[in-house]
């Protein structure tokens, strides 16, 4: 049985050097060492030596299967390590490769056109006023010379909460609230933010849009006053080229009252498709505060004088870039959000 074992051994040791890959590794281990392997059918004869041969025939079996398991162990340890330097090999990464260029977010254009329309005003002494978007209607309507049942109410159909809880209609609330905090003193503000009216989407309207109000209260406030810092506006945001017109309109909490036209962006005023031949677009309205909306907030107009102007961020926005349909700022495609990042 000793000799048997040797051979073994012998055969074992010659077949596993000749092994070049895991799988007949594997297959070599079970058929010596296995349950069933060649070993383990020569060891099943020990029960019929002598009580003085076993230690040896064991002692020698264990040598024979320790040997065997140091070739596996090697040969096992010699492909793992193949196998990782394969896959390091393969994972390797060339540092001095470029990187790859990552996306980066812009300033939306609404926001942009905002920010340029808030540095205007605050380069001619603006400072700048909030206030809630979720309003009172004595704050919405009342106090802007609006009380209930005013057929001019009609002009703003209007998001109720509660019958006197609403969302805002315009930013003209916070001249207001400017005004009663302000106790007499002189006023000049703007009001930027968001507003809401009953509205149906389409190419130039939406429930939502952004205003920016102007509001100056003040000794002897003229309406050469308004036209003139109306004019600075619009020269800064569309050239010095620009002008403007006021035709006579109608707002409760302004008289007189003016719609502000500015010379078209398109054709300089010759007349085009875009301006309908007149070489006009309205781009706002504005007028001199109404001495009941003075009184309530807290002037005499005895004493003082005010004017006021609104426009919204988005039809600025229209005109300044050429945009024909006002979804565009709201539909999120970055194909025409992405075209505002090099502006």
């Amino acid at each position: 049985m000793k000799e048997r074992l040797e051979a073994l051994r012998v055969e074992a040791l010659q077949e596993l050097q000749q092994v070049d890959n895991p799988q007949q590794l594997n297959d070599l281990r079970v058929k010596y060492l296995g349950k069933k392997g060649a070993l383990t059918e020569i060891l099943r004869g020990m029960g019929g030596l002598s009580a003085e041969e076993r230690p040896v025939i064991g002692q020698v079996g264990n040598e024979v299967r320790a040997a065997i398991e140091g070739v596996i162990d090697e040969k096992q340890n010699a492909f793992l390590a193949a196998e990782t330097e394969n896959r390091l090999r393969a994972e390797t990464i060339d540092v001095t490769l470029p990187g790859k260029a990552l996306p980066t977010g812009a300033v939306h254009p609404l926001n942009k056109v905002a920010q340029e329309i808030e540095d205007v005003f605050v380069g001619l002494g603006y400072s700048i006023a909030e206030g809630p978007e979720v309003e009172t209607d004595y704050f919405n309507f009342e106090a802007l010379n609006l009380p209930k049942n005013h057929p001019a109410r009609d002009m703003q159909d209007s998001f109720y909460i509660t019958e006197d809880i609403l969302m805002r209609t315009h930013t003209s609330p916070v001249q207001v609230r400017t005004m009663q905090q302000m106790n007499g003193k002189p006023i000049k503000v703007i009001c930027p933010g968001k507003v809401y009216r009953r509205d149906d989407d389409d190419a130039t309207h939406s429930f939502m849009f952004n205003q920016i109000e102007g509001l100056v209260v003040g000794p002897n406030i003229r309406m050469s006053d308004l036209k003139g810092t109306l004019l600075q506006f619009v020269q800064q945001m569309f050239g010095e080229q620009a002008q403007i017109r006021l035709r006579p309109s109608f707002f409760p909490f302004t008289e007189p009252s003016a719609e502000v036209d500015v010379t078209c962006v398109q054709c300089g005023g010759h007349g085009c498709r875009m301006c309908k031949q007149t070489g006009w677009l309205e781009i706002l309205g504005c007028g001199m505060v109404h001495p009941r909306v003075l009184e309530m907030g807290g002037y005499d107009p005895k004493e003082v004088s005010g004017f006021a102007f609104g426009m919204g961020v988005e039809r600025i926005a229209l005109l300044k870039y050429g945009i024909d349909d006002i979804r565009h700022f709201y539909t999120n495609d970055q194909r025409f959000l992405s075209q505002f990042a090099r502006m």
